[in-house]
């Protein structure tokens, strides 16, 4: 994991709804290690608090800035500030801006002019001359329609799943699948399995998948606590097999698992 590349997520509370912090994080660990996470607002006031709930959850910096003129939005000028400090102090190979205002497509270029890559992240609103000056952009909105319906139909099948696997259960034993009596501090198989489709789904190739170890090593950066061993698997690779959503496969000494 040494020759990841590191990042920086600048986030822009006043033009992003909380809702969206999840999709946010889970798609910014597809391009690297994220390094340094801030949200820029004025913290003080009401229209925040659903915000201040998700910092703690995510270990994001609240970056104060108080608006001291009606109407003049100075959280902007904090993290334009902020970025180009981080730009020449830090060690980051790239940056993720969050916002859908337009007031960033300079700041970006920058960024670009300056070897950075720049992943900017806004809703259907953004600008086209945002999403320009961007190397990748992101349009959370649609993804996070998308990723809902697609949530909403393996919670379905999960559930016929459940089903038919009670009625079968009544005539076996009672022995107890490593899943329930394994897993039970961890996060969810649901959860688990949901971020691999995801993860092959941005970063696997058509006909192999993803390389094992790439798909491990995206899986720590989402969830730090995650352990195959958790759920009563040595290793990954056995980890894997129980999806059926899963195929691993093996290509001389590597290992690949791609999506059915």
């Amino acid at each position: 994991m040494a020759d990841e590349k590191r990042f920086a997520v600048l986030i822009d509370i006043e033009n992003i709804a909380p809702k969206y912090i999840e999709l946010i994080m889970n798609e910014a660990s597809n391009y690297g290690n994220i390094t340094i996470k801030r949200a820029y607002g004025d913290w003080t006031r009401q229209s925040s608090s659903t915000w201040r709930g998700k910092l703690l959850d995510y270990s994001i910096i609240p970056m104060q800035q108080f608006n001291n003129t009606f109407g003049k939005n100075s959280s902007d000028s904090a993290l334009i500030i902020d970025a180009m400090n981080i730009l020449y102090r830090s060690n980051v190979d790239g940056f993720i801006l969050v916002s859908s205002d337009s007031d960033f497509t300079r700041l970006a270029a920058t960024l670009k002019e300056e070897g950075k890559v720049v992943v900017g992240m806004g809703e259907s609103k953004t600008p086209v001359a945002l999403r320009n000056a961007c190397d990748y952009f992101k349009v959370i909105d649609l993804l996070y329609k998308e990723a809902n319906k697609s949530q909403s139909s393996k919670k379905t099948q999960k559930k016929k799943s459940q089903t038919k696997q009670k009625q079968k259960k009544d005539y076996d034993d009672d022995t107890p699948d490593i899943n329930e009596s394994e897993a039970e501090a961890s996060t969810d198989l649901d959860t688990i399995e949901g971020a691999i489709i995801s993860i092959i789904e941005a970063n696997g190739d058509e006909d192999n998948g993803m390389y094992i170890g790439t798909l491990g090593n995206s899986l720590i950066r989402r969830y730090p606590d995650f352990d195959t061993r958790n759920y009563g698997a040595g290793k990954l690779s056995v980890f894997l097999k129980q999806f059926d959503s899963l195929q691993v496969t093996k290509d001389g000494d590597s290992t690949y698992v791609k999506l059915l």
